[in-house]
């Protein structure tokens, strides 16, 4: 379980950061709001949840909130002083999945974010993602940055391989088999082709697909092509 905690309170931080730890949970602490905005837009699929504040400097949690929103179904946790009945339901409305008001028993925390994150990876089971990608394997829909875009038939069954060995580097004879089946004998020329299709499509998410140069290709988080 790996947890971005957007709070300013570093003593908050600390504590949290202590006791999941000792758990076995990974936490990413950043303490300002402007901060954490960048961090999700860059970031946010390597997450198992969000631990949100509300009053944070920069910019505050119910923007941060709105702002994950529109690109992701991460769970999301308000942990905040505000506990008024306004603010409560204010949280819920932006989408967050829980709104624990301060204090609060360190072991509920942990609870609850056990709970929010074996949910939503039962959920996911048919989904695989790798930076701004997504893949449906059961709905065979393919998403960058929650955008459906369309895949040919053989670009889906690519990338498909690919994400499953995402940082692997994936040799043109092992793409020509999972494209065009093993009966299938063509050249190299073929699967760079189709790469170039499929890096267009992905748009700027095509930039993940690295050339590994006398080798293959490799799929993987970061958006830069040549090795």
């Amino acid at each position: 379980m790996k947890i971005l905690l957007i709070e300013d309170d570093l003593h908050i931080c600390k504590i949290i950061h202590k006791f999941f730890n000792d758990q076995g949970a990974e936490v990413m602490t950043i303490n300002n709001g402007n901060n954490a905005l960048k961090k999700i837009e860059e970031e946010i699929n390597r997450y198992s949840l969000v631990l949100l504040d509300i009053m944070l400097p920069g910019t505050d949690g119910f923007t941060i909130c709105r702002a994950i929103r529109q690109n992701s179904k991460i769970p999301i946790i308000f942990i905040t002083a505000k506990g008024r009945e306004d603010d409560i339901l204010h949280g819920y409305t932006l989408g967050c999945d829980d709104y624990i008001v301060k204090p609060f028993l360190l072991s509920v925390l942990y609870a609850k974010c056990s709970a929010l994150v074996k949910r939503t990876q039962n959920q996911n089971d048919t989904i695989l993602t790798c930076g701004t990608i997504k893949l449906d394997t059961k709905k065979l829909t393919c998403y960058v940055k929650e955008q459906e875009i369309e895949l040919t038939q053989k670009s889906f069954a690519i990338l498909y391989y690919m994400m499953e060995h995402k940082d692997c580097v994936i040799d043109r004879d092992t793409l020509l088999n999972k494209g065009w089946g093993d009966d299938y004998f063509g050249v190299d020329r073929v699967v760079d082709n189709q790469i170039k299709r499929l890096r267009k499509a992905l748009g700027s998410a095509g930039s993940q697909i690295h050339t590994v140069f006398g080798r293959g290709y490799k799929l993987t988080d970061n958006e830069k092509r040549i090795l």
